[in-house]
């Protein structure tokens, strides 16, 4: 499948990758879009319908360019689940050029109803592609 293609009816997508794992986001906008990969980046963690929107965080990251952010972006939120055992499950974005602000939902680790699925070490470069045409779409690899 080509990076323009869209799978009708949905929001994100995983990509097989050698020794990694991908994926494609899609949205209206490009802020839609990084919520999505956001929430793609949790389902390769946990399955996101185990999790519960008990608490939030306010989140901004910026970055010199959109390509930057999202990378920045999606590290800052694995920050985070590493740091303060936090899943997230959805997100509200908002961003310019060179800065995003999002408020994160979701809620703390709990080993009785969460089963972790992957490892996800950082968002990389690799591959990275973020397309703006009729919507927007991005596609991550992750170092799992």
């Amino acid at each position: 499948m080509a990076l323009g293609d869209r799978v009708v009816g949905k929001d994100f997508e995983i990509v097989d990758h050698t020794a990694d794992v991908g994926i494609m986001a899609y949205g209206e906008t490009i802020a839609l879009a990084f919520a999505n990969a956001a929430r793609a980046l949790f389902s390769l963690i946990v399955e996101l319908d185990s999790v519960s929107e008990v608490l939030y965080r306010d989140i901004e990251v910026t970055a010199p360019d959109e390509e930057s952010l999202l990378v920045e972006w999606l590290n800052e939120l694995i920050y985070r689940f590493d740091t303060e055992h936090i899943i997230f499950k959805r997100f509200e974005v908002t961003l310019d050029k060179r800065r995003l602000k999002a408020r994160s939902y979701g809620e703390k680790i709990d080993s009785s109803r969460h089963q972790l699925k992957t490892g996800v070490k950082a968002a990389t470069y690799y591959m990275l592609r973020i397309e703006q045409d009729n919507g927007c779409r991005v596609r991550v690899i992750f170092d799992i």
